[in-house]
């Protein structure tokens, strides 16, 4: 699966569970471990967990594979692995702390 496309299902994925603050960030240029990360923001850790599955669950049954998911303990930050994509799901406290976006498009 081509990682644009893979891109288009994750974010109607997260469109459909209410997630907001997407952003998609190539980040091809600067690291050779995965061509795109996208953010999103959500208001509960219940509604990230959520997110998550259903991200997977989405991925999954367009073929593509899901290698990981992690911070499922807390639920303020998922990170969902799907190889060329990364998806960060986080809580807007720990969006603004960590900064992502910035990070890694240079962008404040």
């Amino acid at each position: 699966m081509i990682s644009e496309e893979l891109v288009n299902i994750v974010v109607d994925a997260l469109e459909d569970i209410k997630a907001y603050d997407i952003d998609v960030i190539n980040v091809s240029k600067i690291t050779s471990m995965f061509e795109y990360i996208v953010i999103a923001s959500a208001d509960s850790s219940r509604q990230t967990k959520s997110l998550a599955n259903h991200v997977q669950e989405k991925v999954k049954a367009a073929g593509g594979k899901v290698y990981g998911m992690e911070g499922e303990q807390t639920g303020e930050w998922l990170l969902v692995d799907l190889g060329d994509v990364i998806v960060h799901i986080m809580l807007p406290v720990a969006r603004e702390y960590y900064n992502l976006k910035a990070l890694w498009s240079g962008q404040n």
